[in-house]
């Protein structure tokens, strides 16, 4: 089955399973299964081999999965023979913490350039990542195509048009603001307000002795 026949669902778990299986690789692990897979990414069993039922046969039954071929398999599947280097535009508490983190350490996405309004920040560098002004991410972008905004919401719009005239693919929304960008533009929201208001919630009405979804 092709990759277009894919399930949205499905492709956003891959990553889960990549980041596992990578784990296991670096612990020695030779195999797992469907079981252990499930109890380790909170995804029922069912889903788990669903999912990787749209690749093919990629284990056996009664031996589980090969560790080594699953990993080499998604690490082809999710392109992470080759770096996706990433701008981030926004420079604060938020910021800062992602180019402390960057994204290298745990798979081949790497922040490589920031941009940020503040003159106290132009010109400097966090972990060797330099720092350059707003009015200068058309020059220095380059050929970088996904961003992360990280951006108060009052300036949100006006970022998101500079990244669009920059012609980004995708950019990864950390701000409450739903930015509008032309219909080739991925956008991915992630509201940190929201997730932690849902996370609350289930914790309330959703126990994970009856939810391991």
């Amino acid at each position: 089955m092709t990759e277009k026949h894919i399930p949205k669902a499905t492709a956003k778990r891959l990553p889960l399973y990549y980041r596992f299986l990578n784990n296991l690789h670096y612990q020695g692990k030779t195999r797992v299964s469907s079981k252990e897979l499930s109890e380790a990414v909170k995804i029922d069993s069912a889903t788990i081999r669903r999912d990787f039922s749209y690749f093919g046969a990629l284990g056996k039954k009664g031996y589980g999965y090969n560790v080594e071929y699953l990993l080499a398999f998604f690490k082809k599947t999710l392109d992470q023979d080759e770096v996706t280097e990433v701008a981030l535009v926004g420079v604060g508490n938020l910021g800062t913490a992602f180019l402390h983190y960057n994204f290298m350490r745990s798979n081949n996405t790497k922040i490589v350039v920031g941009f940020d309004a503040d003159e106290e920040k132009v010109g400097t560098s966090i972990e060797g990542i330099p720092i350059y002004h707003i009015d200068d991410m058309k020059e220095k972008m380059k050929d970088i195509h996904v961003a992360i905004l990280t951006v108060p919401v009052s300036e949100a719009e006006e970022m998101t048009e500079k990244l669009v005239e920059k012609g980004v693919s995708g950019i990864l929304n950390f701000t409450p603001a739903r930015i509008t960008v032309p219909p080739h533009i991925r956008v991915h929201d992630i509201d940190l307000a929201v997730e932690l208001q849902t996370l609350v919630y289930f914790l309330k009405h959703y126990p994970l002795s009856t939810d391991n979804t």
